[in-house]
């Protein structure tokens, strides 16, 4: 079998690739590290000259108040690249942290910056990256702010389990979400005890359960109904087909 790096795969899954393209994305540098969980991988105020790339496990990113407590604004599942905007801000206004065991790629900065030069449509699908990022964050922010506890959790899971499929990581509403309680509390502004009673209700209402680091989704319609969940920000062809498809089961 042909190498294919995990930049081409990434690439691969929005479009149909050009020879010239597959090459230019195959010859790229990537530096493969494993990382334990709950280590940082940049911090606010970095000036990196290299971006990540999520190759497998959990990652997040979020920011840290002046009296230690966290609040994580998005999480990120395998073939995201957290800290694009490093390309083109001076410096980091958040921390990218390991949630789970990882593997993940670094990719220097001038091989993204050529990649785009010599590439006009992969570097639209960078930009369109960021901008499906910022869409995320937004809904992140409707969902702590104005949801209530049940729902809010709900929304989350929603979300990862999309997300997921996208990423050809779920099969039978099944996927890989290896959070603790207090990560779960630090995404939803929720405390850990609030976490755990959110939790049992999903559970006792067989809509979700979240089991040994596995989240399975027992009654898509039910639980996007109690969060009103709505797909179309995640902005995915894929998801979207996803989403039709739970919808009729």
């Amino acid at each position: 079998m042909l190498y294919q790096s995990p930049l081409t795969a990434k690439f691969h899954r929005a479009f149909t690739l050009t020879s010239g393209e597959r090459q230019a994305l195959d010859a790229v540098r990537i530096r493969i590290v494993a990382i334990g969980a709950n280590q940082n991988l940049v911090r606010e105020g970095d000036q990196p000259s290299r971006c990540i790339m999520v190759l497998a496990g959990l990652a997040s990113t979020s920011k840290v108040t002046g009296d230690g407590k966290r609040q994580v604004t998005a999480y990120h599942v395998p073939g995201d690249m957290p800290d694009l905007l490093s390309l083109h801000l001076d410096l980091l206004d958040s921390d990218v942290r390991t949630v789970s065991a990882c593997s993940v790629g670094f990719i220097n900065h001038s091989a993204i910056r050529l990649l785009c030069e010599r590439h006009p449509r992969l570097a639209a699908n960078l930009w369109r990256t960021t901008l499906v990022d910022a869409s995320i964050f937004r809904e992140w922010v409707v969902n702590v702010g104005k949801r209530q506890a049940l729902g809010r959790v709900a929304h989350l899971l929603c979300e990862i389990m999309l997300r997921m499929e996208d990423a050809g990581l779920a099969s039978d509403q099944t996927c890989a979400f290896a959070v603790t309680q207090a990560d779960l509390g630090e995404a939803t502004g929720l405390s850990a005890v609030h976490i755990n009673r959110t939790l049992k209700s999903l559970r006792e209402k067989r809509l979700t359960s979240l089991v040994n680091g596995q989240l399975t989704i027992h009654d898509w319609e039910g639980l996007a109904f109690l969060s009103e969940f709505r797909h179309d920000y995640l902005h995915s062809a894929r998801t979207n087909k996803t989403a039709e498809f739970m919808s009729m089961h």
